[in-house]
């Protein structure tokens, strides 16, 4: 994990991250008999749901399938294990980093606006009446992010079952196929192979679907970003003052 850190700093300046999440859906037809709006998601489609939290190499460090397509990503968040060993601090759980002036920064995950900011998830601030050290966290968290979408994106077109519409799949084995899917993408990455990227989808992994949004704000990750923030407010002083 030091590593990830490590590299997830240098990258994009956000101390003692741990990874990116992110979530896809897999469409899929079923029989009349199987059909419900649980399974009917947002954009009419049936489809289940993937959850992945990736690393600075765009490796699977933990995923979660299995659950219908009209739930919220949101909510897929907080039936997960994860969720559950996060919330317990049995899950990012490891040395905090000291910045100066003292503040401690703990470890976490960034995700996109769907999900709700947490003690240890950091979603980023809304686009209006952003001063300029919210719209430079903005920004870093933002191409932090991207890491799980093209995680998504090179999981789907390298696979392309997963960005296919699958014909009446058993919705018991479906999650076994993509766990596998996931874990031939992780041995590519332990291999030390490149993941081409040309196997990846030209668009979105989510083409077609629109971005969901959760207010959901706990006050220890309000905090966290805040302080994650003035980070980027020292990098702009200092770099202002280089250049004069």
């Amino acid at each position: 994990m030091e590593e990830i850190k490590s590299k997830l700093e240098a990258d994009f300046g956000l101390p003692n991250c741990c990874g990116s999440i992110d979530a896809t859906h897999i469409i899929m037809t079923l029989p009349a008999v199987q059909t419900s709006d649980d399974w009917c998601d947002p954009e009419n489609n049936y489809s289940m749901l993937v959850q992945g939290v990736v690393d600075h190499e765009m490796r699977f460090l933990d995923m979660v399938t299995g659950w219908p397509g009209g739930m919220s990503v949101s909510r897929v968040l907080k039936f997960s294990g994860f969720y559950k060993l996060c919330n317990s601090g049995d899950r990012l759980d490891g040395n905090s980093t000291t910045l100066s002036g003292g503040v401690e920064i703990r470890e976490y995950i960034v995700g996109g606006a769907a999900y709700p900011l947490l003690p240890w998830l950091i979603t980023p601030y809304e686009t209006s009446g952003l001063v300029s050290s919210m719209a430079s966290f903005n920004t870093k968290h933002e191409a932090a992010r991207l890491l799980a979408v093209r995680a998504f994106s090179q999981l789907k077109g390298g696979w392309r079952i997963l960005n296919k519409v699958m014909w009446r799949p058993d919705k018991r084995k479906l999650p076994s196929i993509i766990l596998v899917c996931c874990l031939l993408h992780n041995i590519i990455i332990d291999c030390g192979d490149k993941l081409h990227p040309d196997a990846a989808l030209s668009g979105h992994h989510d083409s077609g679907y629109g971005e969901q949004y959760c207010k959901q704000v706990d006050p220890l990750g309000e905090n966290l970003r805040e302080n994650l923030a003035k980070v980027f407010t020292k990098a702009h002083v200092e770099q202002t003052s280089l250049s004069k």
